[in-house]
């Protein structure tokens, strides 16, 4: 733990104001809370109200971006200790001492209640208890189970899989199973992202004492399996937006082969475990979803 001056550490009395500004912005976890706009911004342009509203879309974007944010700071406070051990983290601001962690709290939670706050007075009270929902989820239930269970990987596929509900939501359209099948798609999506990522890094969780399954698995033998159930558990998942008859031909066939192909990422891992194919899988996800939603939003209305 670091040496405190006061009621501020050294390094962090010591850190100019664009250091210190460049902490708290590193604590909102930037790429994720991009990738979870994205979502969102899908979700709002996909329902039926959603698409010719600007003002509710950057509502939307304002009100989910503040959760985000502050579930990011909210994850990285919680687990400060857990990531000053491991190499991938150890030097996030509240894991090397740069920030204290009682402003680690304060920041995550004024983000989160500000962001809350906001989507029920300009959206509606069904997209801010999705995102209080989404927030409470992965700070609350999914974090602490990190050291205690694998099965954490599953919980924190629901706090993911909901931005896209949110946006959806917050143009009043109700939560019909066409949004669910979204949610759906999000939600098995990130499956074997995680998992190819954990193996990538199942050393250094093995260090910060996590129970991911490549901890309990240093093989891959059952996260390889894992990762190709639920590759081939999104194939059908995703073509249900067409025949729900929210897009078109267009989509399915891109759908399609966007999923074969990320099926086909799993199953070269599961034949050969390597560094290089945990790799080349946990990159094809990064590919698989903005080629989905995005071939989504253009099938819709173009």
């Amino acid at each position: 733990m670091p040496a405190y001056v006061g009621a501020t550490t050294i390094m962090e009395h010591a850190a100019p104001a664009r250091s210190r500004f460049a902490d708290y912005l590193e604590l909102t976890k930037p790429g994720i809370t991009r990738m979870v706009l994205l979502t969102t911004a899908v979700g709002f342009a996909l329902a039926p109200a959603g698409a010719f509203e600007p003002f509710g879309l950057l509502h939307v974007l304002l009100g989910t971006g503040f959760v985000a944010a502050g579930a990011g700071a909210l994850n990285q406070h919680y687990e400060r200790s857990v990531d000053s051990l491991m190499a991938r983290t150890r030097e996030r601001p509240l894991a090397a001492g740069r920030i204290r962690p009682e402003a680690g709290l304060v920041f995550g939670l004024l983000l989160g209640l500000v962001g809350t706050a906001y989507l029920a007075v300009t959206t509606n009270l069904v997209a801010a208890g999705l995102a209080a929902a989404s927030l409470g989820s992965y700070w609350l239930v999914y974090t602490p189970l990190k050291p205690r269970t694998s099965i954490s990987t599953l919980v924190g596929g629901i706090p993911g899989a909901l931005p896209i509900l949110i946006g959806w939501a917050a143009t009043g359209a109700p939560l019909d199973p066409t949004a669910w099948a979204l949610f759906g798609i999000m939600f098995l999506w990130q499956i074997p992202h995680f998992l190819a990522l954990a193996w990538i890094y199942r050393e250094d969780y093995r260090r910060g004492g996590l129970a991911m399954l490549s901890v309990e698995d240093p093989e891959g033998a059952s996260t390889s399996r894992q990762a190709l159930v639920y590759a081939l558990a999104l194939l059908p998942v995703s073509l249900l937006p067409t025949a729900y008859g929210l897009v078109g031909v267009g989509y399915f066939l891109a759908a399609l082969l966007a999923g074969l192909a990320y099926l086909g990422l799993a199953f070269a891992l599961l034949r050969r475990r390597d560094l290089r194919r945990a790799r080349q899988l946990f990159a094809g996800s990064l590919v698989y979803l903005p080629v989905v939603l995005g071939a989504m939003v253009l099938d819709r209305f173009f």
